[in-house]
């Protein structure tokens, strides 16, 4: 009975034993999520980067379209009528958006 280990100290050890799978675990599903989380990351930056472009490209049509319009009604009238139709298009979609959300609240 001496190589007997008493049952305080084996509950002791499974305990510790225990909490040691736990950390492990816990730390595979650390590695896992930081391994998913790359993809998602570089797809934020490029939509970032592809939404950025996007609306430097609408600036630039915009500013087209004043500079096509003032040749003839002038430069203060062809920025009111551009800005106007692009706060008009915007009201729009922002209105629709506002649909959609309360039906989605439904």
């Amino acid at each position: 009975m001496s190589g007997d280990v008493p049952i305080g100290q084996l509950f002791s050890q499974l305990v510790d034993d225990g909490k040691r799978y736990a950390r492990a675990e816990v730390e595979l599903y650390k590695a896992k999520a930081v391994d998913k989380a790359q993809p998602v990351k570089r797809a934020a930056i490029f939509g970032g980067i592809a939404l950025t472009l996007a609306l430097s490209a609408v600036t630039a049509l915009l500013v087209g379209l004043i500079l096509a319009l003032q040749t003839l009604v002038g430069p203060l009238a062809a920025t009111l009528i551009v800005v106007l139709v692009t706060l008009a298009i915007a009201g729009g979609l922002g209105y629709a958006a506002y649909k959609q959300a309360l039906e989605a609240r439904r």
